[in-house]
């Protein structure tokens, strides 16, 4: 069965989605513009909804509406009503800033979307924080958003992409809008047992709000089945478990699970091109990384969701019951900075820094330190020159609705070497079940085992694994996980 392209999608949107604009709706924007030297430059933000949506958006030429600001330079580059042409080096999309203030990004983005949505639906153990005028600002956004949106339709026929948990109003808010639109939303993180999600205090209001969709899709059926269980105890709506759909107010809402995936031959196709090999051979020298160090590497934003403190626990223990691999080994751990405004993301930052500093402490030498941890955004290229080099990588979510860094450390490895430790409680561990080796983050020490296991793993049976992982994400790529939405949307005209 041929793969989907980046052309099949074109003409999949050209023959299903004519005559309809396609409208994604993000928070976070896919490029920033920032200023560098006093030179107007630009970044692509370490998101996964960016890595899947963007080859996306690219396929349509469609229109991309996203919070701008993220950028230094992002009012500089946009003109008066805030769209600018992306991507910055090849444009074949719009990009539309809807611009917000402090006091709202504050409320809205900090504060109900990341300290009450986001620790709601993952099990990670943290008290959501549910405050009045977060909830408010939440409800301004979204309309705002709505008013951005509905600006652009118009009268006209269009589809209408969502994104994620910052916008589970947007979509009853936009249906009253544009009627004639057809709508889907992507929800990116986990959802709760109705057990958890019946301690929000505005759970109605945010069902209502979802149901103004007409797909509403998760990364994987369980996901969905929870949503489908929590509208079932809270709203009287009709449920039709046999087509996974609920009839709320006479319109149907269908749940559907779309795993979401990478670029494949994008992200291999980079990662075995000849500026690689030369950042490969740099990042040897320049951090002393003979052909004979056993690497490891993990590359995570700093969200106590990855399990960093506990990955760097079984570090720690790794070197503690196999003593015979110090100097020998070496733990490389890119961490980006994220929601530093939240007291709860700057006390794992602190967690983080001193569960480093202990390891490094305890079992450097002069010329070898066990764990080099980099506290910044780095560039894929980087990230893939690590990739390319490591023995293994760690991906220790302790709940993560899919995880695509453990997809684009598959799709780096053409030579079908390297070991994955996966996460059991990541989306992504239901199509690698069988050929990562999954594991419990909780559990340091079996994590420890893990990492030995990956070490001494037989060349054979390393190719085995990866050749499969491989397979996989080749085939379920991000054109098809677009072009399996897609086909559900135009079902709709």
């Amino acid at each position: 069965m041929p793969h989907e392209t980046a052309e099949t999608l074109r003409n999949l949107i050209r023959t299903r989605v004519r005559g309809h604009k396609f409208i994604a709706v993000s928070n976070r924007e896919p490029y920033m513009h920032v200023w560098r030297n006093g030179e107007l430059a630009w970044i692509r933000p370490a998101s996964g909804l960016v890595v899947a949506l963007d080859p996306v958006m690219r396929a349509s030429r469609g229109l991309w509406v996203a919070h701008g600001g993220g950028g230094s330079a992002d009012v500089a580059a946009s003109d008066e009503r805030g769209f600018v042409n992306v991507p910055p080096d090849e444009p074949s999309y719009r990009l539309k800033r809807v611009w917000l203030s402090e006091e709202q990004e504050e409320n809205y983005y900090y504060g109900f979307a990341n300290s009450a949505l986001w620790p709601l639906c993952h099990v990670a153990y943290r008290t959501p924080i549910f405050r009045e005028e977060h909830w408010r600002a939440y409800q301004e956004v979204n309309e705002k958003f709505a008013e951005a949106i509905a600006e652009e339709i118009g009268d006209d026929q269009a589809f209408v992409f969502i994104q994620d948990y910052h916008f589970a109003l947007l979509p009853r808010m936009l249906r009253q809008r544009c009627p004639q639109a057809v709508i889907a939303h992507f929800w990116h993180i986990p959802w709760p047992n109705p057990e958890v999600f019946r301690i929000c205090p505005w759970k109605q209001d945010i069902l209502r709000g979802m149901l103004g969709n007409d797909i509403l899709g998760f990364h994987i059926r369980y996901h969905g089945d929870n949503f489908i269980a929590t509208v079932d105890r809270e709203l009287e709506a009709r449920i039709d478990r046999e087509r996974a759909a609920i009839i709320y107010r006479r319109h149907m809402t269908k749940i559907r699970a779309f795993p979401i995936s990478i670029d494949f031959e994008a992200v291999a196709r980079q990662a075995s091109s000849p500026a690689i090999d030369e950042l490969i051979a740099c990042l040897r020298k320049r951090y002393n990384l003979g052909e004979d160090i056993i690497l490891g590497v993990g590359a995570d934003r700093i969200d106590y969701t990855k399990g960093l403190p506990e990955r760097i626990e079984a570090v720690n223990r790794f070197l503690e019951r196999y003593p015979e691999y110090c100097g020998r080994f070496v733990f490389f751990q890119a961490g980006v900075p994220s929601r530093t405004h939240i007291p709860e993301y700057l006390r794992l930052n602190e967690e983080v820094d001193e569960a480093v500093r202990r390891v490094n402490q305890k079992y450097g030498t002069a010329d070898w330190c066990p764990i080099i941890f980099r506290r910044e955004h780095l560039p894929l290229s980087e990230l893939l020159a690590w990739y390319r080099m490591a023995r293994f990588a760690i991906v220790s979510s302790l709940h993560d609705g899919m995880n695509l860094v453990a997809k684009e450390f598959v799709a780096a490895r053409a030579d079908n070497g390297g070991v994955l430790l996966l996460s059991r409680f990541t989306g992504v561990a239901r199509q690698f079940r069988t050929e990562a080796v999954l594991i419990n983050p909780y559990a340091t020490d079996d994590l420890a085992s893990a990492i030995h296991r990956a070490i001494v793993m037989e060349p054979e049976e390393v190719r085995r694994r990866m050749t499969r992982m491989r397979e996989q994400v080749r085939e379920h790529n991000a054109y098809k996980w677009a072009a399996d939405i897609v086909r559900k949307l135009s079902k709709f005209v």
